[in-house]
C-alpha cells in the first residue's frame, strides 16, 4: 500500500458505535481537574491524519500535533496496527527482565544516530533528568569535580521537574518553586563569548563546569535556531576541556527539523542527547542517548518503572520505521520550505504585524513585533475560528508544528487561515 493511500485513508474520520452519554461540560471538567493549563475553549474527541474534530463535530486542521508530538498525525495505520499488535501480545513488564522491543528500538536509534547507548523513560523532562544525572556522575567519577555546574541557555526550556525547571533559563517557570536545584548557570543563546567567559569565571581556581545542556533550536523560547558557527565552537570547547556537550532534542528531534536529529542540521555531534515527544508519535516515551565513553551509570543508579516497556517501545519502533520506509523526511523538508515561503509572503503583506519568520523543517515560528499589543495567543484564537489549530511559543511567537505527514494542500489551507486571521486582527 502506497504512502498516499495511507494518508488518504487516514483523512477519513473514524466512526464510533458509541455516542457520548451527555454533552461535554467544561465547568464539570474544571471542578475535577487542577487548573495547571490555560486551555482554549474547545474539547477534541477524535482525529485522522492532520485533522481533528471537537465534541460539537467541528473539524480543525491540526498544526499543533500535541505540541510537536503526533509525528504521523492521528490514527495512522502503522500506529493503529502497532498498538493493536503489542497490546494483544505484552504491554508492560519490569526492567528486571530483558524486553526485546526495548532492545530493538535502542538498536534502531543507535543505527540512525551518533549514540552508543540508550536509556528509556516516559517524557522529555525525565530524559533531561537522566542526562543531568549522567553528567553529574561523569563529573564526579571521571572529571573529579566536587561541585559540578551545567551551563544552559537563557530562554531555554528543559522540562517541569525541579531539576529541569532550574536548567530552564526562564524565570517565569521557576517562580514559587524555590529553593531550586543548585549546579546550573545561564548564558545567552548563540553567544559563544558568553560561554567562554562563563567557563573562565566558574573554573577559576578549580574546575567546575562539567557540561553544556542546550537545544539545537529553542522551541518554547521562540523557535530560535542555533547558529552553525556557535555550535561548532561549542563542540571545539568541549573537546578541548573535557566538558560534556548535551543536546535537548525533545522538540526538534525525530525528523521535525528535516533531518532525523537536530544535531545533523548543525553538523555537530553531541556526547549526550535526549528525545521524547515525536519518538512515540503520541504514545508517552522518552529516551536519553549517550556515547560509550560517558555511559557511567551502574545498576541501581537510575531507573523508570514504565520506561522502555514493551507497549511504548513497540509503538515507537513502528513510528521510527515508518519515518524511514515512507521517506517522510523529504516531505518535512518540502512542506517546511513551502510553509516558510508562504509565511514570508504573508509577512510582506502585513509588515507591521510580523517581525520575523524562522525555523527548520516543520518547526516554524511567526514572530510579532514587541511594540504592538497583538500577542501570539490572539492570533491563535483567530486561527481557531478559521479552523486551524496553532500554538504560541512565548508571548510574541506563533508556532507551526503540524504532523510530519502534512500535505501541500493542508499547508496552503493553514496559510490561508493565518492570512484571514491577521486580516481580522488588523481591522
Amino acid at each position: 500500500m502506497s504512502r498516499q493511500t495511507l494518508v488518504e485513508e487516514a483523512t477519513i474520520p473514524p466512526q464510533s458505535d458509541t455516542l457520548p452519554s451527555s454533552p461535554f461540560e467544561p465547568n464539570s471538567f474544571d471542578e475535577a481537574v487542577m487548573s495547571t493549563y490555560a486551555r482554549f475553549p474547545l474539547a477534541l474527541e477524535r482525529g485522522a491524519g492532520c485533522r481533528v474534530w471537537d465534541t460539537q463535530g467541528r473539524e480543525y486542521l491540526d498544526f499543533v500535533a500535541g505540541i510537536a508530538t503526533c509525528t504521523l498525525g492521528h490514527a495512522h495505520p502503522a500506529m493503529v496496527e502497532a498498538v493493536t499488535r503489542q497490546i494483544q501480545k505484552l504491554h508492560h513488564v519490569s526492567n528486571l527482565y530483558y524486553i526485546p522491543e526495548q532492545g530493538e528500538l535502542a538498536k534502531w536509534i543507535i543505527q540512525h544516530s551518533c549514540a552508543d547507548r540508550v536509556f528509556f523513560c516516559n517524557s522529555g523532562a525525565e530524559a533531561n533528568e537522566a542526562a543531568i544525572k549522567l553528567a553529574r556522575k561523569y563529573a564526579h567519577t571521571v572529571l573529579e569535580i566536587e561541585r559540578p555546574i551545567i551551563l544552559t541557555a537563557n530562554a531555554s526550556f528543559h522540562g517541569r521537574t525541579l531539576a529541569t525547571i532550574t536548567a530552564t533559563g526562564q524565570p517565569k517557570y521557576q517562580k514559587y518553586f524555590d529553593p531550586l536545584v543548585p549546579g546550573f548557570h545561564y548564558v545567552p543563546y548563540n553567544d559563544i563569548g558568553a560561554v567562554e567567559a562563563a567557563i573562565s569565571e566558574l573554573d577559576e581556581g578549580d574546575y567546575r563546569v562539567a557540561a553544556i545542556l542546550i537545544e539545537p533550536l529553542q522551541g518554547e523560547g521562540g523557535v530560535r535556531p542555533g547558529d552553525l558557527a556557535y555550535f561548532q565552537k561549542l563542540r571545539q570547547i568541549c573537546d578541548e576541556t573535557g566538558v560534556l556537550l548535551i543536546f535537548d532534542e525533545v522538540q526538534v528531534g525525530m525528523g521535525r527539523s528535516g533531518k532525523l536529529w537536530g544535531y545533523e542540521t548543525l553538523g555537530v555531534e553531541p556526547d549526550i542527547f535526549t528525545s521524547a515527544k515525536g519518538l512515540g508519535g503520541g504514545i508517552p516515551i522518552g529516551a536519553m542517548m549517550s556515547k560509550k565513553f560517558c555511559d557511567v551509570f551502574q545498576p541501581g543508579e537510575h531507573a523508570s518503572t514504565f520506561g522502555g516497556n514493551p507497549f511504548a517501545c513497540g509503538v515507537a519502533l513502528a513510528v521510527c520505521q515508518t519515518l524511514e520506509k515512507e521517506n517522510i523526511l523529504q516531505n518535512v523538508q518540502q512542506r517546511g520550505e513551502q510553509l516558510r515561503d508562504g509565511l514570508r509572503a504573508i509577512a510582506t503583506k502585513y509588515p507591521h504585524q510580523i517581525a520575523d519568520v524562522r525555523g527548520w523543517g516543520l518547526i516554524n515560528g511567526l514572530e510579532l513585533p514587541a511594540d504592538i499589543q497583538l500577542n501570539a495567543a490572539d492570533v491563535v484564537k483567530f486561527a481557531i475560528a478559521e479552523g486551524v489549530l496553532l500554538v504560541p511559543a512565548g508571548p510574541k511567537v506563533v508556532r507551526f508544528v503540524p504532523p510530519l505527514i502534512v500535505t501541500e494542500a493542508e499547508v496552503n489551507t493553514a496559510l490561508q487561515a493565518v492570512d484571514k486571521a491577521l486580516a481580522t486582527v488588523t481591522v
